[in-house]
């Protein structure tokens, strides 16, 4: 999901160009293409900016991706190729085993910044053109009726997590030890970061809502309930359904 990269065009001249460099440098400095190569790229959105709207507008969700995502995965690539020790890490790995990192400084750039990466990876899967995601039923339904009595009491579960977050964050929905549970984390921590958030905040994320003023401001101000209210409408809830069941 993350390590995706799509393939530039090329014409004859060019790839025999390229194909002629690439077999010198491999002589000069072996293994270079593979050390050079960014280790984590932005995932292409598999929708237009414009699919969501009007929930979420086009102009936030360009902004979005190519700004702010894109700087979180740039900061990241820096930072690993700077730090050796961090070199075929995952992205799952980096968010999860931030405590064993002993430089404060580097722990707290990769908590901003895979912390960003890995939230916005599948934030946008959690999204869909709405009509297109599918509507809450199965399983999950039940399994959601039943830790929060009702698909209403969970909305206003969620929804009150996500309007009570002070500053920038998200809301989540997560699965812990076998319950559902909502939960609230700052900045760009997530459920996942054991021993930086705490332990009634960890779970399996299966839904998250991105609550930065980056994610809505343009369209929105600082009506953030009415950003949350619209949020249902573009929940794909195939995909949350998805994570549900390989929790």
């Amino acid at each position: 999901m993350f390590g995706l990269m799509t393939t530039p065009h090329f014409d004859r001249r060019s790839f025999v160009k390229l194909s002629a460099a690439a077999a010198a440098s491999m002589v000069t400095a072996p293994g270079a293409f593979a050390q050079d190569a960014p280790a984590f790229v932005l995932p292409d959105l598999t929708y237009k900016f414009a699919a969501l709207e009007p929930s979420i507008d086009a102009r936030t969700m360009e902004i979005h991706h190519d700004k702010h995502h894109a700087g979180y995965v740039a900061k990241l690539n820096a930072t690993v190729a700077e730090n050796p020790s961090l070199k075929g890490k995952s992205l799952n790995e980096l968010v999860s085993t931030l405590p064993s990192v002993g430089d404060e400084t580097l722990r707290a750039t990769l908590r901003n910044n895979a912390g960003g990466h890995w939230n916005h990876s599948v934030f946008w899967e959690m999204l869909a053109p709405e009509g297109e995601g599918g509507k809450l039923e199965g399983p999950l339904e039940e399994a959601i009726q039943s830790s929060f009595g009702s698909a209403d009491d969970f909305r206003k579960a969620f929804a009150a997590a996500a309007a009570s977050r002070f500053g920038s964050g998200w809301a989540w929905l997560i699965m812990q030890d076998g319950k559902l549970k909502v939960v609230s984390t700052p900045n760009q921590d997530n459920p996942l970061m054991k021993g930086i958030v705490p332990a009634g905040d960890l779970g399996t994320p299966l839904l998250g809502l991105d609550v930065w003023e980056h994610a809505y401001y343009l369209n929105y101000q600082n009506r953030r309930p009415d950003y949350i209210k619209a949020f249902w409408k573009v929940v794909n809830w195939k995909d949350v359904a998805r994570r549900f069941e390989e929790k």
